[in-house]
């Protein structure tokens, strides 16, 4: 496969997770307004901006109403819904001839649904429509995407894209929630604390789950350990870089590639990294060095992408093919 069609299906799928992740931050945001007093929506909207790794509004007062149309339908914002979504549909109108055209037919549908949507008439009249639309856009173009393309050496490009952008915004997310819990692990959450947790869950999509593991009662232990660790969970930092490594392996094993062995080693150290820790172990020491250092692992493996699969030297192709 040429390096640029691997490079548009990679950043093509982690936009639109960006897209995905994005709207249903927001969405929960919005929610739990409704419930939270002035004071603790200004803090959550805060902790949003962070959890997205955006820099603070002007005036360090996160305004839940512009704020929240500035991350939809501000096409100049590279990280709001609709650049997202604009850029991952660029990406894969330059590989059109190795997609299927309903993979290219639903994106297409997504971008201008998102596109052409009056941010004024959403915003006063159905705005968590706007946000289940862009989630269910994405969710159908995954599933589009698995049923009628190759799973090949692309489709591997893909899910990479996906689980590795998905990996380090989980690892951010949480570690933004727990850097502020004023209280043991153990501890049972206050009454008044409780909307937090549940909304960090719901970021996750991992509410309902979750209660079907530990029940309904909240502990920030088991939180931790579910949305990190567990192996089942597809929204857990432990599944997704699980599924990294495992779409490098197909990768290398299809490419023969230069390098891709050690690409292959670093995927493997993050994924044992995770499926050797406990949630106790990780607890004893910080939970935030851990996750700090899974994002930095993540953004080595990215670096490390463009390194042996997009900008290599033509010497160590041909090399590898001879």
């Amino acid at each position: 496969m040429l390096s640029r069609v691997a490079d548009n299906l990679y950043w093509m799928s982690r936009y639109l997770e960006r897209a995905e992740h994005t709207a249903r931050l927001l969405d929960v945001g919005m929610h739990l307004m409704l419930d939270q007093s002035p004071d603790a929506a200004v803090r959550r909207w805060g902790h949003l901006l962070e959890g997205l790794q955006i820099l603070p509004v002007s005036g360090g007062q996160a305004d839940a109403p512009s704020l929240t149309r500035t991350l939809s339908f501000d096409a100049t914002h590279p990280a709001s819904i609709v650049s997202c979504v604009a850029a991952a549909r660029e990406n894969l109108r330059h590989v059109r001839e190795q997609i299927s055209s309903e993979m290219w037919e639903q994106l297409n549908r997504l971008y201008l649904q998102v596109a052409q949507g009056g941010s004024e008439e959403i915003w006063y009249s159905q705005p968590h429509e706007f946000f289940r639309l862009v989630k269910e856009g994405a969710f159908l173009f995954q599933g589009i995407t698995d049923s009628t393309m190759t799973h090949g050496e692309g489709w591997y490009f893909i899910w990479l894209g996906r689980f590795l952008e998905r990996t380090g915004a989980t690892a951010t997310l949480v570690d933004v929630h727990f850097r502020r819990l004023p209280h043991p692990f153990d501890q049972e959450i206050e009454e008044t604390n409780h909307l937090e947790w549940v909304g960090l869950l719901k970021s996750c999509t991992a509410f309902e789950a979750y209660c079907k593991v530990y029940t309904a009662q909240l502990s920030p232990r088991r939180i931790a350990e579910f949305l990190v660790l567990n192996a089942q969970f597809p929204h857990s930092v432990r599944f997704s870089a699980e599924r990294i490594k495992s779409a490098l392996s197909q990768i290398g094993e299809i490419t023969a590639t230069a390098k891709a062995d050690a690409l292959n080693r670093l995927a493997g150290r993050l994924q044992a990294t995770l499926s050797f820790s406990s949630v106790d172990d990780i607890i004893a020491g910080s939970l935030h060095d851990y996750l700090q250092k899974v994002r930095e692992q993540c953004a080595q493996i990215h670096s490390d992408i463009h390194t042996v699969y997009v900008d290599y030297p033509i010497a160590s192709m041909v090399g590898a093919a001879v």
